[in-house]
């Protein structure tokens, strides 16, 4: 095994983050079971509070399960504006302990305190203190695991959650330290499903090969990992059994896709309430590029039809572009090539291929400033004074209206 540095990397995870910040702004569901997500029959659950857990309810379940679990639950519509402004906040907290925050999502981040130790002590110290001034500045609670390095980290966080058992929700550890010499140890006692990419399938075939724990799965030859999944995926399984991930803390990285999608109260065949829906994530999306500095060189469309048939559909754009028309007309087109009159049950619609700052081929119009570099301006400049609601484009007029809130991948 790889020699491990100190302890310097935290994984800092927050506490069932969606139902925290709604139980935040109502005091009043504090204690109670609280599920976050699609409120109708095909809504799905974004999260759901430890006392929902208690019922059996987790994100990603359809909320009609949910409901059945838990019927005295409170379900409320997920507020993404309201969570991405708490998070901002919360990615500020962290960049006062150091410049090295690399954000996974709205509610966890890795960070390198290498650098920060002569200013705020030694890591577990720095865990304590982000901990106790979340609590202080936002009310809200974090679990923090503090390792050698990411893998390590993150299963050192999930360690320090909060517990759900049958008296109740017991309070978890908080900070979790994993020094160097207890890595092993730590790391292969735990199941091998704790592990990043062991999904159902590789934990049936390492079942099959004897290994239950990650201290079995270290104990198998790695030319019997080869064998069984592949050269790539088995020596990463050898590694991640030895404690070694090598990953640096990014401070930032840029996205490789954004998407969005919406699943209907019910089946749409309407073409023009489905090309309306086209246009309103056109321009949602387009917006999020421009904020995050991108421009897209792909239009994915995605359709899932009532019997969950799923089919995709891309085009290459002729120039890179974060303008949301000659976006809307890519996937249009791309919708008009598709039968609908199955009814149309999800939406989804995707950008790829992304570039990172001034990557947009403009044309002599917009470089010198056309009307769509002018509207782009104005209509980011209102969203900003007034809220993402506050203008829409026109052809954005759906029958159809979304069940669920879009979501950034």
């Amino acid at each position: 095994m790889p020699q491990l540095g100190a302890a310097n990397v935290l994984h800092v995870d927050m506490d069932a983050f969606f139902a925290a910040a709604e139980v935040l702004r109502r005091p009043e569901l504090a204690g109670r079971p609280v599920i976050v997500g699609g409120t109708g029959d095909r809504g799905v659950v974004a999260a759901a509070s430890y006392e929902a857990r208690r019922f059996g309810v987790h994100s990603a379940m359809p909320t009609r399960r949910a409901r059945s679990l838990c019927s005295g639950g409170v379900f409320l519509p997920a507020d993404h504006d309201y969570y991405r402004e708490l998070s901002s906040r919360i990615m500020e907290l962290f960049d006062r302990f150091t410049p090295l925050v690399e954000s996974l999502s709205l509610d966890e981040a890795f960070l390198d305190v290498t650098g920060a130790r002569r200013l705020f002590g030694a890591p577990a110290e720095i865990a304590r203190r982000i901990r106790a001034e979340l609590a202080r500045a936002e009310g809200l609670t974090c679990s923090v695991g503090v390792a050698p390095n990411k893998l390590l980290a993150k299963l050192a966080s999930e360690q320090a959650k909060p517990q759900v058992a049958s008296g109740g929700v017991r309070p978890g550890r908080g900070v979790v330290v994993v020094e160097p010499s207890e890595a092993v140890a730590f790391l292969h006692r735990l199941p091998v499903r704790s592990l990043p990419g062991v999904g159902p399938a590789t934990l049936r075939r390492l079942r099959d090969l004897g290994a239950g724990t990650v201290g079995e799965l270290a104990a198998l030859p790695t030319d019997a990992l080869v064998d069984a999944f592949g050269t790539a995926h088995g020596h990463r399984l050898a590694e991640l059994a030895g404690a070694h991930d090598p990953r640096p803390v990014v401070a930032w990285r840029a996205p490789k896709s954004l998407s969005s999608e919406v699943t209907f109260p019910r089946d749409v065949s309407d073409r023009a309430a489905l090309q309306a829906e086209v246009v309103r994530q056109a321009d949602a999306l387009a917006s999020r590029l421009r904020k995050a500095g991108c421009t897209a060189g792909t239009i994915v469309l995605k359709l899932r039809f009532g019997d969950f048939r799923t089919v995709t559909r891309s085009r290459t754009l002729p120039r890179a572009t974060a303008h949301a028309p000659y976006m809307a007309r890519a996937a249009r087109n791309l919708l008009e090539g598709l039968d609908v009159d199955a009814g149309v049950r999800l939406l989804g619609l995707g950008a790829g291929t992304l570039s990172v700052g001034g990557g947009e081929q403009l044309t002599l119009e917009e470089a010198t400033g056309g009307p769509a570099a002018a509207l782009d301006e104005a209509l980011d400049e209102l969203r900003a004074r007034f809220g993402p609601e506050v203008i829409a484009p026109a052809g954005a007029r759906s029958q159809a209206p979304p069940e669920e809130p879009e979501r950034a991948r």
